[in-house]
């Protein structure tokens, strides 16, 4: 398995548990920051033309052999019907602000078979697809799942590196950015964590310069934004004094479903509960691992946390009995 590039990393982070079949409003906004990303990898490769501030780049310099598909599909874009782009990097960035649909879902597909390429992702039957309400219905779905080694290491390096002290690398300052406005910061830190990565950013605003010019940049969209829980995380984590760090967050974006699944008997014991648990999860095609027992087991299933908190559901004549699978909460 060859190593991925830095957008590939990324991308990596961001398509893990997302619906591969339809643009979904959270798969909407991980897709411009992996266009992002591709304009960030082309820029620490040295790729554009550069006179001072002022990164230009052709419809020349497109198609060489060396250039990962995605990075061409994004330049591409950006390029239109024009034979130059020039602007400051910040200008680059934003631009994937104005993508269309069309072009997102092209890029999508670009990304997802730089990855199939390299045996990082695979399509599976979505875990929502266990869902009482979807198996009953009879509707299938799918979704991303991330090779479960290079995610966690990924993701350990990463953590590493924005959580401990020290000089972070112009890689790890970018990734910083994209995990921030694509809302995943959220999947890999807890709440105490975060006001921790807020004292990071601060300090990387006072001392990078790279960080002074890239930290202040937003590339969402507001109507794309979860409103409550952005005024939740402010509550919560922006009223402290290391939250001044975090004033460019946007809202948390929910990135995965609170999943119904019932089990074999009325009433079962926490063991014969969680074997049935596993038994229907792992069917269906899913990894599944035990990190906790007890009353409310924690599971990982396909790289994200859940707790599975014994429950029934009421919408049937007889109540019927199993598992809500609840993402588990770290930034709560």
């Amino acid at each position: 398995m060859k190593e991925l590039r830095f957008a590939q990393n990324f991308s990596l982070i961001a398509l893990n548990a997302q619906d591969s079949l339809h643009l979904t409003t959270t798969k909407k906004v991980s897709l411009r920051c992996m266009a992002a990303a591709a304009i960030l990898e082309i820029y620490l490769d040295n790729g554009f033309s550069r006179t001072g501030e002022i990164l230009s780049f052709t419809k020349q310099d497109l198609g060489h052999s060396s250039m990962p598909s995605y990075q061409e599909k994004v330049l591409k874009t950006l390029l239109g019907k024009k034979e130059v782009i020039s602007g400051t990097l910040s200008h680059y960035l934003t631009k994937v602000l104005r993508l269309s649909k069309g072009h997102l879902k092209e890029m999508e597909q670009a990304f997802a078979a730089s990855l199939e390429e390299a045996q990082a992702i695979e399509e599976i039957p979505a875990l929502l697809g266990c869902d009482l309400e979807f198996v009953t219905a009879g509707i299938s779905m799918k979704e991303y799942r991330s090779h479960p080694e290079l995610y966690t290491r990924l993701i350990e390096s990463l953590r590493a590196e924005i959580l401990e002290e020290g000089t972070m690398t112009d890689e790890a300052i970018l990734m910083l950015w994209l995990l921030r406005e694509s809302s995943c910061l959220y999947d890999l830190f807890s709440r105490e964590e975060l006001k921790r990565v807020a004292v990071q950013i601060q300090q990387l605003l006072e001392d990078s310069a790279l960080a002074k010019q890239i930290l202040p940049i937003t590339i969402h969209k507001f109507i794309e934004t979860a409103y409550k829980n952005f005024l939740k995380i402010k509550r919560d984590v922006m009223s402290t004094p290391t939250g001044s760090g975090l004033n460019f967050i946007f809202p948390v974006l929910e990135r995965s479903q609170s999943i119904f699944i019932e089990t074999e008997e009325i009433f079962p014991n926490k063991k014969d509960r969680l074997r049935d648990l596993k038994v229907r999860i792992e069917e269906k095609g899913h990894d599944f691992t035990v990190i906790r027992e007890g009353e409310v087991p924690l599971v990982k299933i396909d790289n994200v946390l859940y707790e599975a908190v014994p429950s029934a559901t009421p919408y049937y004549q007889v109540a019927v009995h199993g598992v809500r699978l609840r993402k588990y909460p770290l930034s709560l």
